[in-house]
């Protein structure tokens, strides 16, 4: 078997697969979109980083194509739906720069706690000014962290042995989990309101984009610092200048920007109270081994036929399951997306209805889909059809399955209900003739949306002009609606409305729509 690696990998890696007696390894550079076209067919597997781009030009030339690693996180580089459509599993590496990205979150914080790139840098001015560069301890101060995931959990693993009070923030994990490693979980705003530092491990996704603006930064205390190693966007660049020119934040070190890189002429990079690095986080000797050997080692079982647990596609099914099954599967892992978009309060219970002669067969995959779907949102890179199951009970999620032989309205239907401390929705839907996949159910509103794209998801009191004016905002900032459905309970009653739109609305406007008498909420999502 031949495994082409395009992007330079570690040696430590590329070993494993060359011991490999039946495994010819090429190693290739800088390879382009047409260079990749023209070799991939001899080819049963590719490993690739960043650089490389598997489009699905590349992936429909892939005439012997097993599996596509990616050594690192990310998997925007990879034409993942292509790949999963020709049958060929796409895998990466989330853990392999756990401790890195957290070391570098415990060096940041210090190092700005202690102003040492100021000092560092009058040093080598020739200045001797100790008492200019005065700074705090990090000892019994109260570390929020943002996202307890693998890194976050790392941290505060570290803040804890620097004797620091931990609190986090993140609705997808039981209190249980958290104690685990000694972590209180607190909602978001007492996480900002109690913090002397506030470090952030999330991923960038359209709920945490902007997460922490003016309004995040107005409670949180006077002279709190903040650490984010995680993804630029998530912090607002505008309001944080603000908070650190006005003092309101003493100071913050920032691994990752909004534009990377960022302009030269970011304002926040000419402030003395700023710590920049140019996305570290995963810039050390042993994490690039880390990935290098992970990356190899599961593109090696790929090709033996064993388990890969990084798969970012779907595992194997039986081909006669995955024909019956595969658009349902696609359903399920968007209703657990919308759940997890709509979210509110921390997930405790998760049950699943199977509706419908077809889920006699084993309903296996589209249990993992739906949990899939709805950790994605806050975990992201991390979730797979491999892991979802795990991850889930690591958070203390019970997910329980139930199977009822046929429904009054439809042949088939996947109906899911999350519990949260603070309120329960039901999200169904089915598939109409072999793949068209519709929303018919949120609440108690029926409804018959596709669920595809950027959607509006609004409530509102019913009552004449309330399509017509929503439609009016969009219109008038240029939002075309593709499709929209409404579901009420009776007339004059309460309603919501499914509106698909061609682009995604800005923030301003969902503002403005949520402005308008008789609306009690606006959400936006990504199916």
């Amino acid at each position: 078997m031949k495994v082409l690696i395009s992007d330079p990998l570690a040696r430590e890696g590329v070993e494993i697969l060359e011991r490999e007696p039946d495994i010819e390894v090429t190693l290739g550079k800088g390879m382009d979109e047409e260079e990749l076209v023209r070799v991939i067919p001899e080819y049963d597997a590719l490993i690739v980083r960043s650089s490389t781009k598997v489009t699905s030009r590349v992936i429909e030339a892939a005439e012997k194509l097993k599996v596509i690693g990616r050594a690192g996180v990310g998997v925007d580089n990879i034409d993942v739906e292509a790949a999963t459509r020709k049958g060929i599993i796409v895998l990466n590496t989330p853990g392999a720069n756990t401790i890195s990205a957290a070391e570098h979150t415990i060096a940041l914080m210090l190092a700005l706690s202690r102003n040492i790139h100021n000092a560092a840098a009058s040093m080598r001015k020739g200045e001797w000014n100790r008492s200019k560069f005065m700074g705090v301890e990090v000892f019994r101060k109260t570390l929020g962290i943002i996202g307890l995931g693998r890194i976050g959990a790392e941290v505060a693993k570290r803040a804890r042995g620097l004797g620091m009070r931990v609190i986090a923030y993140d609705p997808y994990l039981s209190r249980e989990g958290a104690e685990k490693v000694g972590v209180q979980l607190v909602s978001l705003e007492q996480l900002l309101g109690e913090s002397d530092y506030i470090s952030i491990h999330t991923p960038l996704t359209p709920e945490t984009r902007g997460m922490i603006g003016r309004k995040q930064f107005e409670m949180m205390k006077d002279g709190v610092r903040i650490i984010n190693c995680a993804r630029g966007g998530i912090v607002d660049e505008e309001a944080l200048y603000e908070a650190l020119v006005s003092g309101k934040v003493a100071g913050a070190a920032l691994d990752v920007f909004e534009k990377e890189p960022p302009d030269p002429d970011n304002p926040l990079l000419k402030l003395d109270n700023v710590l920049a690095t140019p996305h570290l986080g995963a810039a050390t000797r042993e994490a690039q081994v880390n990935v290098a050997v992970e990356v190899c080692s599961q593109v090696l079982r790929a090709l033996r036929g064993e388990m890969v647990v990084t798969a970012v596609n779907l595992p194997s099914i039986d081909p006669h399951l995955l024909k019956l099954l595969g658009p349902y599967i696609n359903l399920a892992e968007k209703i657990g997306l919308l759940h997890g978009q709509l979210l509110e309060g921390r997930v405790s219970e998760v049950t699943i209805n199977y509706a419908g002669e077809l889920f006699k067969e084993n309903t296996a995959p589209l249990t993992v889909a739906v949990e899939k779907g709805l950790l994605t949102p806050a975990l992201q890179e991390m979730v797979n059809f491999v892991n979802a199951p795990l991850l889930a009970r690591e958070r203390g999620i019970r997910v329980t399955e139930m199977r009822s032989g046929e429904h009054e309205d439809y042949v088939n239907l996947i109906s899911v209900t999350v519990k949260t401390d603070s309120k329960t929705r039901t999200i169904a839907g089915t598939v109409y003739g072999k793949r068209d996949p519709r929303i018919v159910l949120i609440d108690r509103f029926h409804v018959n949306a596709v669920p595809s794209g950027h959607i509006l998801i609004v409530q509102n009191d019913d009552r004449p002009g309330a399509i017509g004016t929503i439609g009016t905002i969009l219109g008038r900032n240029g939002i075309n609606i593709a499709d929209m459905s409404v579901g009420r309970f009776k007339p004059g009653g309460k309603a919501v409305m499914v509106i698909n739109l061609d682009s995604e609305a800005p923030e301003e406007v969902l503002r403005e729509i949520s402005s308008v008498p008789g609306i009690d909420y606006v959400k936006q999502v990504r199916l």
